[in-house]
């Protein structure tokens, strides 16, 4: 047990003295919830069936004496209104029902007189077991910068179980706003002293006297249960997730009319000469807008050329751009070591190697494994050039694989295989989730040779995750193509541990979202409430593994159709999937003010008029863009399109939902039938979008064929939108008025 603090000791007493009397008592969904008032703070204590308590302070106001002035109870909630020398408390506690196994806090203080908090303490106290010492446990996750204000821990001596706690970020906005603070690293803390404290108040800006502020508003699930092993920790901790997800107030979306959005894009990313350098009769893409002092990447090219082949397969187009990409992926082949090389040979010699990877033999571990992959999905849709890079450059891969037994260092040199950079911090190992990148690429070499020495390489490489718990996430993308990697070696090989492994990549993914609205400072311009972090210490979002990320749970989940996959997964992968189409256009430049762009940029430079993604989106107090505008990004239109929109042969319509769909094919016979993924307590937007100017037919939705029509609304430009729960067969039938 680490050494407490005066005020931990303190609380710890008085909330087990033996005079103590409870103001509120109730059972609930098997766990005993009390309040108790104790003098500068009033309290909920939640006992365990096994009698372990914790407590969670409700209100606080130091050295004072709080008066709890009533109590009152309605539709399911109890209001506890205190009085204090801070001003008026009101606390709402909302208790586990049968349709809602979720426990809801929020309190709310009408301040008194201009205040500051330079200190606030953490509002949790693990009690243990009356008359005891303080329980022993073990801290899971928490919440790094602006991700979800969460917490995940099991209290283990004595053995109770586990809690996901999850503080409503979005709604302490006003508080923030008033005193210019941040809601990052506001969730944490090392045992015993836990949980959540406002941000301190530096800035000598008060909150305002006589007006209200929530000072909390926090989610609680309990489980009986201390997992011993890592995959039912992997498993309560995502179906915990889930609970509290569905409890948790969501912010409203609207339709984007990504057709527009692409357009622009392509126009763009094809006519603006900040995205092109030349080198040696070729034309490649700069990483990102007005970057001519970094060479040719490999990587960049395959990035953007992927999706834009998503593109031109779904409009049946054909793009000049495409041929002119893949005429240069052929110089990145070194044929003294074998294989594709990061870097452009003919120009990585004019590197300034600011950077310790900016060196002509120096690879970064997933970057050999990335372009690979990308070539694989070219050649198994038929590329020969794709097909001989991709096989010629496999001994190598495979070479490296053998020489880091599977584990591989953050740099390395690509001709001794020399460690540049073993570790991303000190003590916390490379590149974690390379292995399972590896396992994906040697699947596709599986499936396009039919050679089992590749599956065999993958299955070698896939146990290297076991283990790593929440410490597997190196970078978003590649921790999300290794779910899908394990989930197709399960479906191959019928063996659980890869389902059990792909399951523990998505937990880390989605313990690096936030789930929250950041309504303060610049953030009143965009959306952030489900936003996914590129590394697990990146201090902003990231369009590019974002929209990667947006594409291998379309994967995912499209490999997991007719599988026994656990439900919250299918539940929270179609929620993210459903905001990031919301959310990924505010990663252009062109729909935000130019107040809230960073005038120092680090790499290249930023054209708010050019309708190329900005690499980064910060907290609220802090400008965007400042990385840079990410030519590599490009991808972003292209991969939403393709999947969120179906086109209906010879029509004057598209059919749009912002859920993942499965078994739709284009036609024009009637109805058309798909099913939405997701899980239908939740809904999705489901709209018909009008494609010409003529008159658009008349529409008779159902759901599961039922005789019922749903009842739509017209947009303001013709389009007819829907709502429609998740998980759920869609028919649309239509006819020319």
């Amino acid at each position: 047990m680490n050494a407490i603090s005066a005020w931990l000791l303190s609380a710890n007493i008085k909330l087990n003295s033996p005079d103590l009397t409870a103001v509120y008592e109730q059972q609930a969904g098997g766990y005993l919830y009390k309040v108790f008032p104790t003098g500068d703070s009033c309290w909920l204590a939640v006992s365990w069936p096994s009698g372990s308590r914790i407590a969670f302070r409700m209100a606080y106001s130091p050295d004072d004496q709080l008066e709890l002035k009533k109590i009152e109870e309605q539709d399911g909630q109890v209001s506890f209104l205190l009085g204090s020398l801070l001003g008026d408390y009101e606390s709402v506690l909302s208790l586990p029902s049968t349709a809602n196994a979720v426990c809801r806090l929020t309190t709310t203080l009408k301040a008194a007189a201009p205040l500051l908090f330079p200190y606030w303490p953490r509002d949790i106290v693990p009690l243990g077991a009356p008359g005891k010492k303080l329980a022993e446990g073990e801290i899971k996750v928490s919440q790094v910068g602006t991700r979800s204000g969460q917490l995940y821990f099991s209290l283990t001596r004595p053995e109770a179980g586990a809690v996901l706690y999850l503080q409503n970020l979005t709604a302490l906005a006003d508080y923030n706003q008033a005193t210019e603070t941040s809601a990052g690293d506001t969730v944490g803390g090392e045992w015993p002293e836990i949980g959540f404290a406002l941000p301190p108040t530096l800035k000598n800006k008060p909150l305002e006297a006589g007006k209200s502020y929530v000072l909390s508003d926090v989610f609680l699930a309990f489980s009986d249960e201390v997992p011993a092993e890592e995959p039912a920790m992997v498993r309560q901790y995502l179906d915990l997730l889930a609970a509290v997800y569905l409890a948790i107030p969501k912010p409203a979306t609207t339709y984007k009319h990504w057709p527009d959005v692409l357009s622009k894009g392509l126009e763009d990313l094809i006519e603006s000469p900040a995205c092109w350098s030349q080198v040696a009769g070729h034309q490649y893409f700069n990483a990102y807008v007005c970057d001519y002092a970094t060479p040719p990447e490999i990587m960049v090219q395959l990035a953007v050329l992927l999706p834009l082949l998503d593109y031109v397969e779904w409009n049946d187009a054909q793009l000049a751009v495409m041929k002119k990409i893949k005429e240069g992926l052929p110089a990145f082949f070194d044929e003294k070591f074998g294989t594709i090389m990061r870097w452009h040979p003919k120009a990585a010699d004019k590197m300034e190697a600011d950077e310790e990877q900016k060196k002509p033999l120096v690879m970064d571990s997933w970057y050999l494994q990335h372009p690979l992959l990308n070539l694989s999905r070219l050649a198994l849709k038929g590329d020969q050039v794709a097909e001989k890079l991709f096989l010629d450059s496999l001994e190598f891969a495979i070479k490296v694989a053998h020489h880091f037994n599977y584990s591989w260092p953050v740099f390395y040199k690509m001709d001794t295989l020399e460690v540049v950079k073993a570790e991303t911090q000190p003590g916390k190992g490379g590149e974690k989730d390379v292995p399972g990148l590896y396992a994906h690429v040697m699947l596709q070499a599986w499936e396009l040779t039919g050679s089992k020495r590749y599956l065999a390489e993958a299955e070698k490489a896939a146990l290297k995750l076991k283990g790593l718990g929440f410490e597997l996430f190196y970078q978003a993308n590649n921790t999300s193509f290794s779910a899908g990697a394990m989930l197709r070696l399960y479906k191959i090989t019928k063996k659980e541990v890869y389902k059990e492994l792909s399951y523990l990549c998505l937990a880390n993914v989605f313990k690096n979202v936030k789930l929250w609205d950041c309504n303060y400072g610049y953030g009143q311009n965009f959306p952030t409430f489900f936003a996914l972090f590129p590394l697990n210490d990146a201090p902003y979002t990231a369009v590019y593994e974002e929209q990667e990320v947006f594409c291998a749970f379309h994967d995912y989940l499209r490999h997991a159709e007719g599988q026994d996959i656990l439900p919250s997964l299918r539940l929270l992968m179609a929620e993210y999937i459903r905001f990031l189409v919301d959310r990924a256009v505010y990663y252009y430049p062109t729909v935000l003010p130019g107040e809230m762009l960073s005038e120092e940029v680090k790499v290249g430079q930023v054209d708010p008029n050019l309708w190329i993604a900005l690499e980064d989106l910060h907290d609220g107090w802090e400008k965007s863009g400042a990385v840079g505008q990410e030519v590599y990004g490009a991808g972003n239109a292209f991969g939403i399109l393709p999947r969120h929109y179906m086109q209906v042969e010879g029509k004057p319509f598209m059919i749009y939902t912002d859920y993942p769909t499965y078994g739709f094919a284009s036609h024009k016979h009637r109805p058309a039938i798909f099913r939405l993924a997701g899980d239908g307590r939740l809904t999705s937007r489901l709209m018909l979008v009008k494609t010409d100017k003529g008159k658009m037919p008349d529409f008779k939705v159902t759901i599961g064929g039922s005789k019922t029509p749903l009842t739509g609304k017209k947009t303001k430009d013709g389009h007819l939108e829907f709502t429609v729960p998740g998980d759920s067969e869609i028919h649309i039938n239509w006819r020319k008025t």
